[in-house]
């Protein structure tokens, strides 16, 4: 039975390997968006939405990916860029990827002739993949699969560089609840969040990618990863999840003005 169960979790642990900041950071960005829509935007959302939250539908990408109906998804949630590769330079996949599938999603919602039924597929989507767009290793390299192979320990805990950032370092830094994580990184000024939401979705990838380069050279493989590691990287996981929000909030009342 044992080997039963655990063959199971591993089933699992590869099948959701493409997911990003876990459950806990898309609810977080989805949450941080709904705190700045605008009137006009919140009613447009709430109507697409059928009355439920944008945190409700944060996560529901990674398993509609596995669906037959929504299996052209699965690369959506991300874009890689090797090593050595300037990020304009990179090969774009012909599946897709998380920039050009954002760019689809705004211009079908930006669309007059869009459908409530496309609305509401497209609205979903895209509060998914915002927050895919900001996780490091999603802008991570072809080569090791965004960081799923390159083998690193989490104390003594055997991970991967791409999980790690899923969620060990994100849980481990705060163990706040979505809400509370809003209520303590949403702090940004006016002038700030004019300063984050500016650029297009090209430029955020851009920023994401420089933060995988870094993450590439510090974690090396078989490093052992710890407190001090989990100190230096929390700043950066708030920051990306705090843009993430605030860009998702800012596109939304882009399109429902």
């Amino acid at each position: 039975m044992k080997k039963v169960l655990i063959s199971i979790t591993l089933c699992v642990a590869t099948v959701f390997g493409c997911s990003a900041w876990s459950q806990k950071g898309h609810d977080v960005t989805a949450f941080i968006a709904e705190q700045h829509l605008t009137p006009a935007a919140h009613a447009a959302v709430d109507s697409i939405l059928d009355g439920r939250s944008m945190v409700y539908w944060a996560n529901w990408l990674d398993n509609a990916s596995y669906q037959t109906e929504h299996a052209y998804t699965k690369t959506w949630h991300y874009k890689n860029v090797d090593a050595g590769v300037n990020y304009d330079d990179a090969p774009l996949n012909p599946a897709g990827d998380v920039v050009t599938a954002i760019n689809q999603q705004i211009a079908t919602l930006s669309s007059p002739t869009t459908d409530r039924d496309q609305a509401f597929l497209s609205l979903r989507i895209l509060i998914h993949l915002m927050g895919d767009l900001h996780q490091p290793m999603h802008l991570g390299h072809l080569s090791d699969r965004g960081g799923n192979s390159v083998k690193v320990k989490f104390f003594d805990r055997e991970t991967n560089l791409h999980s790690l950032w899923d969620s060990s370092l994100l849980e481990s830094g705060h163990k706040w609840s979505y809400t509370e994580w809003q209520q303590q990184i949403d702090r940004a000024s006016s002038t700030q969040q004019q300063v984050i939401t500016a650029g297009t979705v090209d430029d955020w990838a851009r920023e994401t990618f420089d933060i995988a380069t870094q993450c590439y050279v510090y974690f090396r493989p078989g490093a052992k990863v710890a407190y001090n590691d989990i100190a230096r990287w929390t700043p950066v996981i708030e920051q990306q999840l705090l843009r993430a929000g605030l860009r998702l909030a800012s596109v939304l009342n882009s399109i429902y003005r």
